[in-house]
């Protein structure tokens, strides 16, 4: 089982044609395009979202760092 040849692909394509109708298939394919473009978007904003916390905790990490010594230096 690999790839559908040629005749099979023509088959496919005329068993959904048939089941959805010629006027139906745009709109589904307007359809899932959209969700494809929301889906992208959402994963964009997870990603900057994400980046945002790491360089956060990073900027987090460089304040704590001297404190933590300033701590030490009084304590001895």
């Amino acid at each position: 089982m690999g790839i559908p040849g040629g005749w099979e692909l023509f088959v496919i394509v005329l068993v959904i044609v048939l089941l959805f109708g010629g006027k139906k298939i745009p709109e589904l394919a307007k359809g899932m395009g959209k969700g494809i473009k929301e889906f992208k978007e959402a994963v964009k904003e997870g990603e900057e979202e994400v980046a945002t916390k790491s360089n956060k905790e990073i900027e987090d990490k460089k304040t704590e760092a001297p404190q933590a010594e300033i701590a030490e230096k009084k304590e001895a």
